[in-house]
């Protein structure tokens, strides 16, 4: 990030109201004051709960010139498009308003942040979703398909199975708007695509799930045993 950035950001934010009034702890979270460049984008501050796995960061986009808010589930991380905005007043309004419930809503699941759409096609009460194992292969049921997660351009985390030792997961997702699953792995938080589990009715998910979900995983963690190998040689 250019020093110029840096400091127009930094001037911009010593006179941001929302700083002072942001609690300490909230459902579970710690707020972190960051207050630094990374790459190209300015991290202003967080909420993080190690405990869940989950985290918040107000930052600015330098490409964009826009703040922006990152959201971690997981081992997955996005940017929420209705918090982006080129205005710091409005970019701290918004959060003023709707950060804590957003906290909240990361903590205890909420029916309302679910698209009609994703009701309609069955995910949250698809009877397969119950026979799915707490852990399998070393990786434990970290989002399930009774309660899909929210994240970008239509798109929710339907199911994902993580192993947290090894910085590793495989992710099955729905997309409302093109009606259908896909799903994605990752091995030490490094994206790796997989077309296995391509679908586009609940049917077809479940028959490629039961013929490919265990020989992925063994896969991503052959993989990360290697990775974590070669680090040590």
């Amino acid at each position: 990030m250019h020093q110029d950035t840096v400091e127009k950001i930094e001037h911009a934010l010593e006179g941001w109201p929302l700083l002072d009034s942001l609690p300490r702890e909230c459902y579970g979270f710690h707020y972190r004051a960051l207050c630094v460049p990374i790459d190209d984008r300015y991290d202003i501050f967080s909420y993080e709960n190690a405990v869940i796995h989950k985290s918040v960061t107000a930052y600015y986009h330098e490409e964009t010139h826009e703040y922006k808010l990152r959201m971690q589930v997981g081992f997955v991380e996005f940017c929420r498009i209705e918090y982006i905005t080129n205005s710091l007043e409005i970019f701290g309004e918004k959060l003023s308003k709707e950060l804590m419930q957003l906290l909240e809503d990361m903590v205890t699941f909420n029916p309302k942040n679910i698209s009609s759409l994703v009701i309609k096609k069955g995910i949250c009460d698809w009877a397969f979703a119950k026979e799915l194992p707490e852990t399998l292969e070393g990786y434990q049921l970290f989002i399930k398909p009774q309660q899909p997660v929210k994240i970008n351009n239509g798109s929710y985390i339907i199911i994902d199975y993580v192993d947290f030792t090894h910085a590793s997961d495989v992710t099955i997702y729905y997309n409302m708007y093109r009606d259908e699953f896909f799903g994605e792995a990752r091995i030490h938080s490094i994206p790796d695509v997989t077309y296995d589990f391509d679908s586009n009715e609940l049917v077809e998910l479940q028959e490629k799930l039961e013929k490919h979900l265990v020989p992925r995983m063994r896969e991503a963690r052959q993989a990360a045993d290697a990775a974590a190998h070669e680090g040590e040689a």
